[in-house]
């Protein structure tokens, strides 16, 4: 399992339209690329981050879905908007009550 965790930063009347923007793209196009598992999206009280959480069968699913064209047209318009910061990592535990 790979986990993406992505922090845009955006600019807070920009913040909801990210959100729409990733919400799209996620219902539209990554959920049917093979590989898929989960994604959560988060918005910052402040207006000013958007994190995109996700989960990818493994680091070459995710890798593949960067390669793909259908993911890159989603994600040109969103980069116009907003700076990405994303990396890869290991789910170590998880804790539920």
């Amino acid at each position: 399992m790979a986990t993406l965790i992505n922090v845009f930063t955006v600019e807070p009347e920009n913040q909801q339209k990210l959100v729409d923007m990733l919400t799209e793209a996620t219902e539209k196009t990554m959920k049917k690329i093979d590989g898929f598992v989960s994604a959560n999206i988060h918005k910052s009280q402040d207006g000013k981050r958007v994190v995109n959480y996700a989960q990818w069968q493994s680091a070459d699913a995710f890798a593949a879905m960067r390669d793909d064209p259908k993911a890159q047209e989603h994600m040109k318009p969103i980069m116009e908007i907003a700076a990405a910061d994303f990396h890869l990592y290991e789910v170590v535990d998880t804790f539920e009550s």
